[in-house]
C-alpha cells in the first residue's frame, strides 16, 4: 500500500513527511521535487501552493491513492479551514496525529471527519469520560461513523437539491445522434438526534411494481417514470432496501452531502432545440440563421442562455441582428456569442449574421464546428421527481410532519451541441 506521504510548499520544500513501510528511503523526497515540482513543464497543483504526494513501491491502485489524497484535504480542511503553508506549518503535530490515524502501516482506515473530530482536536487528544468513550468506540466500530450523537437543532430542517447536467449532439436536420444526463441528489441535513430517512422516486422498476403491469399501462395511467441506467450512494445509504424496495433508507450525515449520483439515457427532456441554416454567399461570404426553440412549460422560466456560433479564422467583420438578448462577435474566440437572460418555454427567438471573409489560398473547406449551448433550466431534464422524503426520529418525540422540507430541481446544460 502507501509507503510515505509528503507534503511540500511550491518551492519544493518538505513541510511533512511521514514513512510507513521499510522500503521506501529519504530520496523519494528528491525525486518528486525534482521530477514534478521543478520540472520543465510548468505543472500546476491541484491544492493552492502546496503538493500532496503519495509514494509506494507496490502496484497499488492509483485511482484509490488518488481518493485517499483528496479525501485527506477534505479532513484537513475541516480542521484548520484553507490548506495553506502557514496553516500546515502552524497545524504539523494535528496534521501528524491525523496521518497516524488515518493510515495504519499504509493502510487507509477511518477518514470521516465526524468520527475524527471525536477524538482528535486542534489542541491534541483530550482526556475523554467514560461516555466519549463508549462514544468513541461506537464510532470507530459501529455502522455509523459518518454521524455523532447528542446533535441539536431549535428547528429540524432537511434540504434537497436534484442537480442535473444534460448532454446532447444533434445532427443539422435534427436527429439526436447521443444523449445523456449525469444527475446528483446533495442533500443538507439540519435534523436532531439520529433520524433514519427514506427516500423515493419515479424510478421506472418502483412504478411498474405498484401499478402491477407494463410500462404501456404506466403511462396511460399517467404516471411518469424514469429509467436508470446506473447510479451509486453514499455509505449511509441502506442498499439492501433499495434493491428489495426501491426506497433509499439512510441515516444522514449532519451538514451536506452527496447523497446518490445516477446517469440516464431514455426519455430525456431536452430544453431546448437549435435549428442551424448556414449559407455560403461565394467564397468572401457567409450568412449564419440559428433559431432557438424552449421545449418545457410555458410557466417555467431559462435563465443564463448562452448560444455560440462559431466563425472561420479568416473572418474580417460579422453584422449580427438578433430579436432578443444581446449578442456579440468575440475575434479572440472566433465565435458569435448569443446571450438571453431569460425564457419562457414553448416560445423561440432567432438570430441572423452577415460574415465577411477575408480571401485565402487555403483549398480546405471550413470544417464547421457545432453550435454549441449553456442554460439553466428550474427541472430535470430526465424527468426525476422526488415522490416521498420522510425522516423519522422515535428518541426525540417529533416527527416527519415537523420537518421542514425544501426540494429544488436544476438542469444545467453539460456539453450541449448541434452541428451546422
Amino acid at each position: 500500500m502507501i509507503g510515505g506521504l509528503f507534503i511540500y510548499n511550491h518551492k519544493g520544500e518538505v513541510l511533512i513527511s511521514r514513512v510507513y513501510r521499510d522500503d521506501i528511503g529519504r530520496n523519494a523526497v528528491d525525486a518528486f521535487r525534482v521530477n514534478v515540482i521543478h520540472a520543465r513543464q510548468q505543472v500546476r497543483s491541484p491544492v493552492t501552493n502546496i503538493w500532496l504526494a503519495a509514494v509506494t513501491k507496490q502496484n497499488v491502485n492509483a485511482a484509490m491513492v488518488f481518493e485517499f489524497l483528496y479525501k485527506m484535504c477534505d479532513v484537513m480542511a475541516a480542521y484548520f479551514g484553507k490548506i495553506s503553508e502557514e496553516n500546515i506549518k502552524n497545524n504539523f503535530v494535528l496534521i501528524y496525529e491525523l496521518l497516524d490515524e488515518i493510515l495504519d502501516f499504509g493502510y487507509p482506515q477511518n477518514s470521516e471527519t465526524g468520527a475524527l473530530k471525536t477524538f482528535i482536536t486542534q489542541q491534541g487528544i483530550k482526556s475523554q469520560t467514560k461516555e466519549e468513550q463508549s462514544q468513541i468506540t461506537s464510532q470507530v466500530t459501529g455502522q455509523i461513523g459518518w454521524r455523532r450523537e447528542g446533535i441539536k437543532y431549535r428547528r429540524n430542517e432537511l434540504f434537497l437539491d436534484v442537480l442535473e447536467s444534460v448532454n446532447l449532439l444533434m445532427s443539422p436536420q435534427g436527429q439526436v445522434l447521443s444523449a445523456h444526463v449525469s444527475g446528483r441528489v446533495v442533500m443538507k441535513s439540519y435534523l436532531s438526534g439520529m433520524p433514519e430517512c427514506k427516500f423515493g422516486m419515479n424510478d421506472k422498476i418502483v412504478i411498474e411494481k405498484q401499478g402491477k403491469g407494463t410500462a404501456d399501462e404506466t403511462s396511460k395511467s399517467g404516471k411518469q417514470s424514469i429509467a436508470i441506467d446506473d447510479c451509486t450512494f453514499h455509505q449511509c445509504a441502506r442498499l439492501s432496501k433499495f434493491d428489495s424496495e426501491r426506497s433509499i433508507s439512510f441515516i444522514p450525515p449532519d451538514g451536506e452531502f452527496e447523497l446518490m449520483r445516477y446517469r440516464t439515457t431514455k426519455d430525456i427532456i431536452l430544453p431546448f432545440r437549435v435549428i442551424p441554416l448556414v449559407r455560403e454567399v461565394g467564397r468572401t461570404k457567409l450568412e449564419v440563421k440559428v433559431v432557438i426553440k424552449s421545449n418545457f412549460k410555458p410557466s417555467l422560466l431559462a435563465q443564463k442562455i448562452e448560444v455560440r456560433i462559431p466563425t472561420p479564422l479568416n473572418t474580417s467583420g460579422v453584422q449580427v441582428i438578433c430579436m432578443k438578448g444581446k449578442a456579440k462577435y468575440k475575434a479572440s474566440e472566433n465565435a458569435i456569442v448569443w446571450k438571453i437572460k431569460r425564457m419562457a418555454g414553448m416560445k423561440e427567438s432567432q438570430i441572423s449574421a452577415e460574415i465577411e471573409l477575408l480571401p485565402t489560398n487555403d483549398k480546405k473547406k471550413w470544417a464547421r464546428p457545432p453550435i454549441s449551448m449553456n442554460f439553466e433550466v428550474p427541472f430535470a431534464p430526465s424527468g426525476l421527481k422526488v415522490r416521498y422524503l420522510k425522516v423519522f426520529e422515535p428518541k426525540l418525540n417529533y416527527s416527519d410532519h415537523d420537518v421542514i422540507k425544501w426540494v429544488r430541481y436544476i438542469g444545467r446544460s453539460g456539453i450541449y451541441e448541434t452541428r451546422c
